[in-house]
């Protein structure tokens, strides 16, 4: 009876790993820095000389973050078709915790966690209408309150507010 025991366990094991596969977990890679060599993706342009938030976005076949000069700018990367599907994370700056002047360090957030406020009288690093992030809703809202605009979280943002030109 054992062995029956011992040969059903094992079969089960081994149904198991070949169902499973050799996944390993999935590990996020962490945000990097800005630094002056930060060049944004669709502009060419220093990241670091452009006002307001900024984003990064990471691939799983490449180290370094493809960096922008504005969230708007971020976010459409994710929903055009033509660009990489391949993303391993995407931070954003936390405008609750950083100026608009020049984001500081260790500001960034999960940007598919963050709220968003679309719509504001603030213009982002190409001085077009920025997507403005924070990590907390309350924050969002107290922004929108001042600046004008609609708080949305990742999943809920139009298309409009990230891939139509400024009138």
């Amino acid at each position: 009876m054992k062995t029956l025991y011992r040969s059903i366990l094992a079969l089960l094991g081994a149904v198991l790993t070949v169902s499973c596969g050799d996944r390993q977990p999935t590990v996020v890679p962490a945000p990097q820095e800005l630094t002056r060599d930060a060049v944004g993706y669709f502009c060419g342009m220093t990241v670091l000389d452009h006002k307001g938030p900024k984003g990064q976005v990471l691939l799983t076949d490449r180290e370094q973050p493809l960096w922008f000069t504005s969230v708007r700018d971020t976010i459409a990367f994710t929903r055009l078709p033509g660009e990489a599907k391949n993303i391993a994370a995407i931070y954003v700056t936390d405008m609750g915790r950083a100026s608009w002047d020049q984001p500081e360090p260790g500001t960034w957030i999960d940007a598919r966690k963050a709220f968003y406020v679309i719509g504001s009288d603030r213009v982002g690093g190409m001085r077009a209408p920025e997507v403005v992030p924070f990590s907390t809703s309350s924050k969002a809202q107290q922004f929108a309150a001042q600046h004008g605009g609609e708080v949305y979280d990742f999943d809920a943002i139009p298309d409009s507010g990230v891939l139509e030109t400024a009138e």
